[in-house]
């Protein structure tokens, strides 16, 4: 198991961030959460969002002051709460209350515009996460060239695939989550959310035997950071080249599609096929004014002509003009 915390950098964007997401076939109910903390600003963030069978979004987002609190396992923020086990699996707890916004490109929205909330809910989420495979470190096989370019995204990361068991409860409607593919992040470093451009990041899953896991920051004159892995047959084969061979977007920055060609540390070449689903376009902007926005979606996903791969299919893209 990889550290659970890092000493800082004296940078004020310096931050560890702790993701999980899962996807429930059974119910139609898929999820993800992140803790992320910035002790250079005395700032814990936390976000969870739930998409809901019927195509709609279920939100929580705060940011608080607080100091280290979090060093020695306790990743907490407000309500959230992510804890690793002795064992190495790690449980999800979550007690609050959460928007439910019927178009989830709303959800940003709702600060200002209240008449996009359908509904505040009490929650409460319980789930497991028994992890299938090794943890993954990006930085042990990423190229210099790669390291370099993805400065600006968190210096070190580990991924983990896992099966997630649980219980969700949104308002009176309960959801069973029963052996869903999940999958964990951890990462440090800083992380400038307006300075990095274009990156893609996909967890996507087949079966309990096949999952992949392609991370791609792309620089404004084409040179590519390529980072992740893919999962099958119990191993992690590491991906050495990302090459996006098409990328749609609506208004320049809410993915529809992609193309991707994949190249593994085997040298066997893979192409991904990807489409978004519904969208969470989450902004961030600089003191400078610069926007950035980080789109948050679950997707559906062919590998290699094998279909039926589901799982997030994030982007983050510079909003110009």
């Amino acid at each position: 198991m990889e550290p659970l915390w890092h000493a800082p950098r004296p940078h004020p964007e310096w931050n560890e961030s702790y993701y999980f997401v899962f996807s429930d076939r059974r119910s139609g109910l898929s999820g993800m959460t992140r803790l992320g903390f910035k002790p250079g600003k005395g700032e814990g963030m936390s976000f969870l969002l739930l998409f809901l069978p019927d195509g709609s979004v279920a939100g929580f987002q705060v940011v608080e002051k607080m100091g280290r609190e979090w060093r020695g396992g306790q990743l907490k923020v407000a309500g959230m709460h992510h804890e690793r086990q002795p064992d190495g699996s790690w449980t999800y707890s979550f007690r609050g209350r959460m928007a439910v916004v019927g178009n989830p490109a709303d959800f940003p929205k709702i600060g200002e515009h209240p008449k996009f909330i359908r509904a505040i809910l009490p929650t409460s989420m319980d789930v497991s996460f028994a992890p299938i495979s090794d943890t993954y470190e990006y930085a042990k096989h990423m190229t210099p060239e790669s390291l370099e370019l993805g400065k600006k995204s968190g210096d070190e990361h580990w991924e983990q695939v896992a099966l997630s068991n649980g219980r969700i409860t949104l308002g009176e409607k309960t959801y069973e989550i029963r052996d869903a593919m999940s999958q964990r992040d951890h990462t440090h470093g800083v992380r400038d959310w307006t300075g990095i451009g274009d990156w893609l990041y996909y967890v996507v899953w087949f079966n309990q035997e096949l999952a992949i896991n392609p991370a791609a920051i792309v620089s404004e004159d084409g040179r590519v950071s390529t980072g992740g892995f893919l999962f099958k047959d119990g191993r992690n084969v590491p991906l050495r080249t990302i090459r996006v061979l098409d990328q749609r977007f609506r208004d320049r920055v809410i993915p529809v599609s992609s193309t991707l060609e994949i190249v593994d540390a085997e040298e066997v070449r893979h192409i991904l096929r990807a489409r978004a689903g519904p969208v969470v376009p989450l902004p961030f902007t600089d003191g400078s004014g610069n926007v950035s926005v980080l789109a948050q979606s679950f997707g559906s996903f062919e590998l290699d002509g094998f279909y039926g791969g589901y799982g997030s299919y994030e982007t983050l893209r510079v909003k110009k003009g």
